[in-house]
């Protein structure tokens, strides 16, 4: 868990959405969330992995999202899979809905992170790469990260 110099303490990020989606937009929510969840989202147990955002009945959710249980909160803890309420905008979740309809588009969560004393969380609308995409993004990376290792070499 990083924090910046903004005051901005990361949490978790999800690196399989960007390996597995083009990003196209993204936008800030807040997420609604009872006490130990933010008591342990503090302590940084959570994963965003397998979560996605689904729009229904003109609120937005996101959906296994895994926020472990609180140690110290008992009988007061909820489920850890349970779906949580993101507080958006009308126009963003109309926007959200419009792109979720979108053949090959999906809504993905890509971070999560307090900011002051705010829990918010990134969503994006993604859409979803082929095979040789993904082979073309891991040959990019190799490459760069050998010319990295040269560079290095060269002037040690």
């Amino acid at each position: 868990m990083a924090k910046d110099k903004s005051g901005v303490k990361l949490i978790a990020t999800n690196k399989k959405a960007y390996h597995e989606y083009f990003i196209e937009e993204t936008f800030q929510a807040g997420i609604e969330l009872v006490g130990t969840e933010v008591k342990a989202l503090r302590e940084g147990k959570c994963n965003l992995r397998d979560s996605f955002v689904r729009v229904e009945g003109g609120e937005a959710f996101v959906e296994n999202m895994h926020i472990s249980p609180y140690e110290k909160g008992n009988i007061f803890n909820r489920d850890p899979l349970r779906k949580r309420r993101l507080l958006l905008h009308r126009y963003q979740i109309n926007k959200l809905h419009g792109a979720a309809t979108r053949e090959g588009f999906t809504i993905v969560p890509t971070r999560i992170y307090l900011e002051r004393s705010l829990v918010k969380i990134d969503i994006a609308i993604a859409k979803g790469k082929k095979l040789y995409d993904k082979r073309e993004a891991i040959a990019k990376k190799d490459q760069q990260r050998e010319a990295q290792q040269e560079f290095r070499e060269k002037f040690r």
